[in-house]
This record gives C-alpha cells, sequence and structure tokens, in this order.
C-alpha cells in the first residue's frame, strides 16, 4: 500500500497523511484516529526515508545515474548543476550499475534524512522503486528514460519524430533503400524509433522492406555485425540509419573493412551526438539529442515540486483544505518533450545512380 491507498481507504486527502505520518499539527483528533486505524488494519509501514523529507529543510538533491562513463552522463549533469548551483541546494551523486541492487541505493542515500527529491538518469534500471517512493510525497524527475513509460515526472525528447527526421533527411537526399539498425527490443526508445523510421517511408509512399531492417545492440559491435549483413545481401541499402551513434561507428568501421566509402558508397546518420561523433572519419551526420538542456530541465522542474511543496505547508494562515487542494499530485506533471535537431556532417551526401559494388 502506498499513502495514496491509505489516503483512499480513510475517505482524506494524501496530504492529510502525509501529516499525520510526520506528526504534524492541523489534523483533528478524529481524523488523525481514522488514519491510524487504516494503517493498523492494513500493516501500513510508512517509508521512514520518504516521511522523513517533511521533517525538516533538507538541502540535497540525489542524483542517480548509470555507469559514470556512460557518455551522455557528463552534460547532463552540467545541465543540472547550472541550474542547482544558483539555489541552497546541493547535489549528491550515486552510481546505480545494474550490477547493484537499485532499490537499496536510493534506500541508503535517503536514510539520512537529507535529500529532499532525486534526479534520476537511468539506463536498463525498472524505476518501480521510484515511483513507490513518488507516490509516498517524494519528488523524483527521470531524465531521459529509455525503458517503458511509466507515470512519474520526466524530461526526454519525441523520438518518434527525431527519427522521421533523420530518414526524412536521407529520402531528401534521393535515397529510397535505407537501412535501419535497430537498438535493444526491450527499450521502448528503440520501438519510438522505429515508429519514426516507417512513418518517414510510409509518406514517401516506399514499402517496408522487411531485409533493410536489422537488430542492433546500441553497441559498436553490434552495429558492425548488422553493416556485414547488410553488405552481403543482393541489393544493399544506398543509406543506412543506426539507432544510436555507438551503432554508427560500429558501421564506419564496417564499411573500412569492407573498402566501403562513406558517405560516397553509402551515406550513415546516427542518434544522440556524443562529442566523438563529430570526430569520426568521417564526421557522422547524426541527430542531437539535448543532453545539457535534460539536466537543465529537470532540475528546474525538480525545484518546482520542492517549492511549491515547502511553500504550501509553510503558510500557516492558509486553511488545511486549501493546502490540500493546491498540493500537485505527481500524475498531473505532464512529460517535458525537448526539440532535438538534425546536424548534417560528411557521413551523408545524395545518392549514387548506380547501385552499390561489394567487394567481399
Amino acid at each position: 500500500l502506498t499513502i495514496r491507498d491509505i489516503a483512499r481507504l480513510a475517505g482524506v486527502s494524501k496530504s492529510t497523511v502525509s501529516r499525520v505520518l510526520n506528526s504534524q499539527p492541523k489534523v483533528d483528533s478524529e481524523t488523525r484516529e481514522r488514519i491510524l486505524k487504516v494503517m493498523r488494519e492494513h500493516d501500513f509501514i510508512p517509508n521512514a526515508a520518504a516521511t522523513g523529507l517533511a521533517k525538516g529543510h533538507n538541502r540535497l538533491i540525489g542524483f542517480l545515474v548509470p555507469a559514470l562513463t556512460w557518455e551522455l552522463v557528463a552534460d547532463v549533469l552540467q545541465g543540472a548543476a547550472a541550474i542547482l548551483e544558483d539555489t541552497q541546494y546541493e547535489i549528491i551523486l550515486y552510481s546505480a550499475s545494474p550490477e547493484k541492487d537499485f532499490s537499496q541505493i536510493i534506500d541508503r542515500m535517503l536514510s539520512t534524512n537529507m535529500a529532499v527529491g532525486i534526479l534520476a538518469l537511468l539506463h536498463m534500471q525498472s524505476p518501480q522503486h521510484l515511483v513507490e517512493l513518488h507516490n509516498q510525497g517524494l519528488p523524483v524527475v527521470l531524465i531521459n528514460h529509455i525503458a517503458t513509460h511509466v507515470e512519474l515526472p520526466q524530461v526526454c525528447v519525441d523520438n518518434v519524430e527525431a527519427a522521421y527526421t533523420a530518414v526524412r533527411h536521407l529520402l531528401d537526399l534521393g535515397h529510397r533503400r535505407i537501412g535501419f539498425i535497430q537498438g535493444l527490443p526491450e527499450f521502448q526508445c528503440s520501438y519510438d524509433r522505429y515508429q519514426g523510421y516507417c512513418k518517414a517511408l510510409s509518406d514517401a509512399s516506399i514499402p517496408l522492406d522487411a531485409t533493410l531492417v536489422l537488430q542492433g545492440d546500441y553497441q559498436c559491435e553490434g552495429g558492425n555485425k548488422c553493416a556485414h549483413a547488410f553488405f552481403s545481401i543482393p541489393e544493399p541499402p544506398t543509406a543506412i540509419f543506426a539507432s544510436n551513434d555507438l551503432t554508427a561507428y560500429g558501421v564506419l568501421e564496417a564499411a573500412n573493412e569492407r573498402g566501403i566509402h562513406i558517405p560516397r558508397d553509402i551515406a550513415l546518420v546516427g542518434f544522440d551526438d556524443i562529442p566523438p561523433s563529430a570526430h569520426m572519419q568521417p564526421a557522422l551526420t547524426t541527430v542531437h539529442q539535448p543532453f545539457k538542456e535534460m539536466g537543465r530541465s529537470a532540475a528546474q522542474l525538480l525545484l518546482t515540486m520542492i517549492n511549491q511543496r515547502e511553500s504550501l505547508s509553510a503558510e500557516q494562515h492558509i486553511s488545511q483544505r486549501t493546502v490540500d487542494e493546491q498540493l500537485i499530485e505527481p500524475n498531473e506533471f505532464s512529460r517535458i518533450l525537448l526539440p532535438t535537431h538534425l546536424v548534417m556532417r560528411k557521413s551523408s551526401s545524395v545518392a549514387k545512380s548506380s547501385p552499390l559494388s561489394i567487394s567481399t
């Protein structure tokens, strides 16, 4: 059970339950006892970390990241830090690699009762524990969440539209046989980028060719393997759209191994615009994800959530009902979709009039 469930069973607002848990005034004895009775009947044990947040003026914001070597982490951190450095809050950084117990890391971070909210840049970890904490009143914002959709405030991009733009660019260059290397199927962003690819082809009245869609893994190795498979079919694609830049690097490697020139023989477009992409040979045309802006927007959203809760609870002169009505429920925060743009470099060019001849 969550605080929201207890509130529903007791016939009160979630904020009233929160006040009872934190021994705050302005809850009459009859209502307090009714809430406590419901908790006893359902063996409800509140999360100590979450309930402790309301008891003091905490000034730390927890920042969960995957391995610090992940390409986008530095930019996202810089964006968030640019916003938070001018406030009273400081960032405490935790690495949450798939090998670690994700929920224990979060609870250990919150057990000090010093963190007032969490920014989470996840990779393969499930956000379910964060959902539970958020439902108990802890401000949480996800950044660039690439797995399944969850009911948490989050900042991300429109992957369908971004992929559409990339494929549209290749179509505008005259390419009609465009290969697509997908990302891992368990990620929502992989499906979204595939939908953008399909939509661009459909709008250009080009039927989907299953032989031009291969399963990658978001890594160089997967890109290399898929590129060799493309190069081996009787009629290879004249252009390849890779689900991310690392996959595109694998395509570049495979092309070099086959003596194929990019972009003269095959055009190539990636997705992410991580720093090495501008220095590839040739420089990679790719979809730019605004990672620094993601960090900034996420920090601003989290501050809004924290400040609203603190300011409402601090105004002792307004009625309990007014506070309850003004508190924003977590699911009222819609996802913030930031715009992407295509960075055109040397890896994409006009389609050749004659088909590619591949050496083996």
